[in-house]
């Protein structure tokens, strides 16, 4: 199955369900397979960035590639998708879903006061956390790098 079907299937899911797509992470070979599908996608991604991130966070905007669905898409070297939703007591939930097998998404839960600079930072952290799942390589590659050094 295509990236682009399973973002498709996985978006048609959390939809279902009640999420709001927020922002789109892709590889820049998933990228290419959009474009070459014929999806449009929005080269200015300025009206969704303002919806889905900090003002103060410039790097949303730099790193770019255009919008979604509505939703900010930035190039990165996982293809990953950010739903938020209303939660109850006015928290808002944020899941960061893998595209990809098996399937695999970081979930948190924010408080109404959570300043937005606190949120994007968690928010960071979890793509970190997103990206050392799913390219365990880079570590253990780097380990025996780091022994042979050593001797």
């Amino acid at each position: 199955m295509s990236q682009l079907k399973k973002i498709q299937d996985i978006l048609a899911m959390y939809r279902k369900h009640g999420w709001r797509l927020a922002r789109v992470l892709a590889r820049a070979e998933t990228i290419a397979e959009m474009r070459d599908a014929g999806v449009h996608l929005e080269e200015s991604a300025t009206h969704a960035l303002e919806e889905s991130a900090s003002s103060s966070h410039a790097t949303d905007a730099e790193d770019a590639a255009g919008s979604f669905e509505g939703a900010a898409l930035s190039e990165s070297t996982v293809d990953a998708m950010w739903f938020t939703r209303p939660s109850q007591a006015g928290r808002d939930a944020w899941e960061l879903r893998l595209v990809g097998e098996p399937p695999y998404a970081l979930f948190e839960l924010f408080e109404p006061d959570e300043a937005e600079e606190d949120r994007e930072d968690v928010r960071r952290e979890m793509e970190a956390r997103l990206r050392e799942y799913a390219d365990p390589r880079d570590e253990a590659e780097a380990a025996p790098q780091d022994e042979a050094s050593e001797e």
